[in-house]
C-alpha cells in the first residue's frame, strides 16, 4: 500500500495561498494508476467529479480545478 498526503487550498494569482487548507492522508494500492490516486484524493477533500488539469511531477501530482481559485497537491509519503 502507498500513502499520499493531500492538501487542498485556495490560490492567489494562481499560486497556493494557504489562507485555508484541508489536509488529508490517503492510502492506495501499490499498483494504483494516476487516475485512481487522483479519484481517491479528490474524494478525501470532497471535490469528487470536479474537472480540471492534473500535472505529474516526480512522486506527486498537482490538480487545478476549472473555474475555482483552488489547488490540490497530492504527494507520495515514503514509509
Amino acid at each position: 500500500m502507498n500513502k499520499f498526503n493531500v492538501e487542498f487550498t485556495d490560490t492567489f494569482n494562481g499560486e497556493a495561498n494557504y489562507h485555508w487548507v484541508n489536509r488529508k492522508e490517503i492510502i492506495v494500492k501499490e499498483d494504483a494508476t494516476q487516475s485512481q490516486i487522483m479519484r481517491a484524493a479528490k474524494r478525501a477533500v470532497y471535490i469528487t467529479g470536479c474537472k480540471g488539469v492534473t500535472e505529474s511531477y516526480g512522486d506527486g501530482y498537482i490538480f487545478r480545478p476549472y473555474g475555482q481559485n483552488t489547488i490540490l497537491f497530492v504527494n507520495y509519503e515514503e514509509n
